[in-house]
């Protein structure tokens, strides 16, 4: 087994870690993604006019009562069939596929998207009304209150609930193999198929995806520790 994870010409050691390069950078671009939709989401569903949070609600509805699998096969397989539709409109000839890290990343990101909608949901519900109006009291300017006191706070109140969401897209990352990207679950699948050891390589696929997520757990503790401290300072401070 030892021989099989080398980083040498038999070795499948060079794929398995390349392949958690492209997990990682799926899921951060995921995160990203979700984070600027899940913004915008959040802020339609607190909003005062009911058409805009009927929309947010609705978006919400359908990213989480779809499937995971079926997004991606929409996106990725539909997106293609309508890259080719168009390119034939132009004069292309043959399937035009659309590109698979793309579509990954942004369906990925669409459905973490409907999960931090909730989390920056929650955490602005969670700060106090009257820091806002005392910050309108004393006629500070709106984008001032956004990052002097919303921002601060939203991430600090987020970031629990941010650390769930990221292990869910790192895990969704998963299905995007089915778009051929050769990620951390799809390298395990080529190499159990080559080798014919599958439970050795499928083993190695769960272990590494379990210290990924390990290493995930930690590094949002640490940040909300740091957060934590930053905050206490601030308001001791400010005492």
């Amino acid at each position: 087994m030892i021989s099989l994870l080398s980083f040498g010409p038999e070795g499948w050691g060079r794929l398995i870690l390349s392949a958690t390069l492209t997990t990682l950078l799926l899921s951060f671009a995921a995160l990203l993604v979700g984070a600027v939709v899940g913004s915008g989401v959040a802020a339609a569903k607190l909003s005062p006019h009911r058409a805009v949070r009927w929309a947010g609600e609705g978006y919400s509805v359908i990213f989480r009562g779809i499937p995971e699998l079926l997004v991606i096969y929409l996106f990725y397989f539909g997106g293609s069939g309508l890259i080719t539709q168009i390119g034939q409109l132009f004069g292309a000839d043959g399937f035009i596929e659309a590109p698979p890290f793309l579509i990954g990343a942004l369906a990925i990101g669409l459905i973490s998207g409907s999960y931090q909608a909730e989390v920056y949901r929650a955490a602005r519900l969670a700060l106090a009304k009257g820091e806002i109006e005392a910050a309108v009291a004393i006629g500070m300017p709106r984008w001032r209150i956004r990052q002097r006191i919303l921002l601060p706070q939203v991430a600090r109140y987020a970031l629990p609930g941010l650390s769930n969401v990221w292990q869910m897209s790192l895990k969704d990352s998963a299905l995007v193999s089915v778009t051929g990207i050769v990620e951390l679950m799809r390298a395990s699948q080529i190499a159990a198929g080559s080798t014919r050891d599958y439970f050795s390589f499928y083993l190695v696929g769960g272990a590494c995806y379990l210290l990924l997520t390990l290493l995930s757990n930690r590094a949002f503790l640490r940040a909300e520790s740091r957060l934590g401290r930053a905050w206490q300072s601030r308001t001791a401070a400010q005492r």
